[in-house]
């Protein structure tokens, strides 16, 4: 049995907590990932974890083996990265994050010309609106809209989204169209449940909540839900405008507002920081600066 892979494996159960959730993030079968802690333990003749029925426990030998299997692993994999970078060609598995309307409508399109182009390369995307932490989650690029708070990482601009409010045309025949940003009090104003305290309709003023005064009818945590309740009549929405070209050209929706729209968005790759960042993460991050500049 392979002595690197079962020290990958070992190294997974521990830090996902059981041995089903590391083999089903090996792609293995529990009994499987049980022969290569066995395999390893017989290897070293100590015992590495305690099992009980629910759980495992790191015994005192399993915690140093457990630290010295990390650091060899991780020497393993720059040693990998760094003979790809002398190839300078990229190839591998490159797993990207991004949210869930933007990676459907401008990201899939780029991904599937960047894989074209560099062929040895496979990506798994991940839509999602919630925040993912990269390092917890085996995330390589995340795409994030809006001010960072974290420097740990490293983040490339990409482009930058002009917000815009909108709402359908009936709506506004039949509420009125706010002139200012203090009408919108008066308003339904549809707000994403993922905005963070002082964005959303904040962005507008700083006495604004992302709930107004009589409230919202429909909230969400996905941006395509908010633009159908608006498109129904529901509400106004703040959103990016490029999502909503299409919608704006059909007079689907109408803009309003236009003399006090927030500032634009930024727009970053984010990735961790390592020493030798392999050729398909480089490669991909400086594909979608030139495509979305």
């Amino acid at each position: 049995m392979d002595r690197v892979e079962s020290m990958q494996v070992f190294v997974s159960v521990v830090e996902l907590g059981s041995f089903t959730a590391a083999a089903q993030a090996a792609r293995l079968s529990p009994a499987m990932v049980s022969k290569h802690i066995n395999a390893l333990e017989k290897r070293l003749g100590s015992t590495l974890l305690q099992r009980t029925t629910r759980s495992s426990h790191l015994t005192e030998i399993g915690r140093s083996y457990y630290q010295n299997c990390k650091e060899i692993l991780s020497q393993i994999a720059q040693a990998e990265a760094g003979a790809e970078i002398m190839r300078g060609k990229p190839k591998g598995l490159l797993t990207i994050s991004a949210p869930i309307w933007f990676g459907t409508m401008r990201l899939a399109p780029l991904v599937a010309d960047y894989l074209l182009e560099y062929p040895e390369v496979n990506v798994a995307l991940s839509l999602t609106d919630r925040f993912v932490d990269l390092i917890d989650e085996g995330v390589d690029v995340a795409i994030r809209i809006g001010a960072l708070d974290d420097s740990s990482y490293i983040a490339k601009p990409l482009s930058l989204f002009e917000l815009v409010v909108c709402a359908a045309p009936a709506y506004l025949q039949q509420q009125g169209t706010p002139l200012k940003p203090d009408d919108l009090k008066h308003h339904q104003c549809l707000s994403f449940t993922n905005w963070k305290h002082d964005g959303g309709w904040k962005l507008l003023g700083q006495h604004l909540s992302s709930k107004m005064a009589d409230g919202s009818r429909f909230d969400s945590n996905n941006a395509q839900a908010l633009r159908v309740a608006a498109i129904k009549g529901l509400g106004l929405i703040l959103m990016p405008k490029i999502l909503l070209e299409q919608d704006l050209q059909q007079g689907l929706l109408q803009e309003v507002l236009q003399d006090f729209k927030p500032a634009p968005r930024p727009v970053h790759a984010v990735y961790a920081k390592e020493r030798q960042p392999p050729p398909r993460l480089t490669a991909f991050v400086e594909y979608l600066a030139q495509r979305l500049a």
